[in-house]
């Protein structure tokens, strides 16, 4: 079988799959290409990464595909409903990159905290002693209370880091839950620690100085924080989102960030990826980061090994004719 690893595949999992048997392709095919490389090309898998997007009409153009495969955790960049429907499996891999998109919010969050994402940019041109004047009224973390929307794997990787700062944590879901986390610590091993767990968004809203983001796109376009709830935050809040462009309304960020509601904001997704507004990225009180939230050597490594033994278990060795 021929696999199309469209946004690239990690060199671990290519191994493993080449092992099997397959044929693993990582040329780039641009968009409007792909029906055609896939047909002339006899693929029958496609992975992708946030590059590339399977809609209806690759599905129904492509007979030959068997599987489609998102190395991450949404797959709002496939139909994934009308792909199974057609009879494609179609799988991701939820768990390989919590940990690094977790550590992103948590940069972001110091970075709101101290100024970092600013003073980084200033401290070549700029004058010192202004510079100390104006990024030495940070805030500390620890004692803080953060509202982590969306308590899936990432959240909870956030939150065993947050704890681990002294943060107070609220498990923002739809439904409420027991929530422990466990948190490994040296000379006392794993220790698990509770955390507030509610359905009430807007409670949380109320409450948090910090947020993070951690939900998928609405199926309707419709942001999950916009005006109405950027009305019901604390003044001074810190907002991070590394979950999906779209989820926060940017119009209304400005807005919360020019009336000093908002008093950071970290963006790793946007809207209109990939050329953000500028107005977004010249502001200096939001750091920007370019969709980076899985992207370390060692989340690459397991979303390739973790795609790979996915489609192994599907489909098994390939065993040449």
């Amino acid at each position: 079988m021929k696999i199309l690893a469209n946004d690239g595949i990690s060199n671990e999992g290519k191994v493993v799959l080449e092992k099997a048997g397959y044929t693993v392709i990582t040329d780039k095919v641009n968009q409007d290409d792909l029906i055609s490389y896939v047909n002339a090309n006899n693929i029958e898998i496609i992975l992708v990464r946030s590059a590339t997007t399977i809609r209806k009409n690759v599905i129904d153009a492509c007979p030959g595909l068997k599987l489609l495969g998102r190395g991450g955790v949404g797959m709002d960049n496939i139909d994934v409903a009308y792909a199974r429907e057609k009879g494609l499996t179609v799988i991701n891999t939820p768990a390989s990159s919590s940990q690094s998109v977790a550590e992103l919010v948590m940069g972001h969050l110091f970075a709101g905290a101290r100024f970092l994402h600013d003073s980084f940019k200033q401290m070549e041109t700029g004058d010192f002693s202004a510079l100390k004047k104006k990024y030495g009224k940070g805030i500390e973390l620890r004692g803080k209370t953060l509202a982590i929307v969306g308590f899936g794997r990432i959240g909870q990787s956030l939150a065993s880091y947050a704890l681990g700062c002294g943060m107070k944590v609220i498990a923002v879901n739809n439904h409420e839950i027991n929530t422990e986390i466990p948190l490994e610590i040296q000379g006392l091993g794993t220790v698990k620690v509770p955390v507030k767990s509610t359905n009430n968004l807007t409670g949380a809203l109320k409450e948090a100085d910090f947020i993070s983001l951690h939900v998928p796109k609405q199926a309707d376009g419709s942001a999950v924080i916009k005006k109405t709830e950027f009305d019901l935050m604390k003044k001074g809040v810190v907002l991070v989102n590394a979950a999906r462009g779209g989820v926060v309304n940017e119009s209304d960020l400005l807005e919360a960030v020019a009336e000093g509601k908002v008093a950071y904001a970290g963006l790793d997704v946007f809207e209109n990826e990939p050329n953000p507004r500028a107005d977004l990225l010249n502001n200096e009180k939001i750091g920007t980061t370019p969709h980076i939230g899985a992207a370390t050597n060692e989340a690459q490594d397991r979303i390739g090994l973790e795609l790979a033994d996915l489609i192994v278990k599907q489909f098994g060795v390939q065993v040449p004719a």
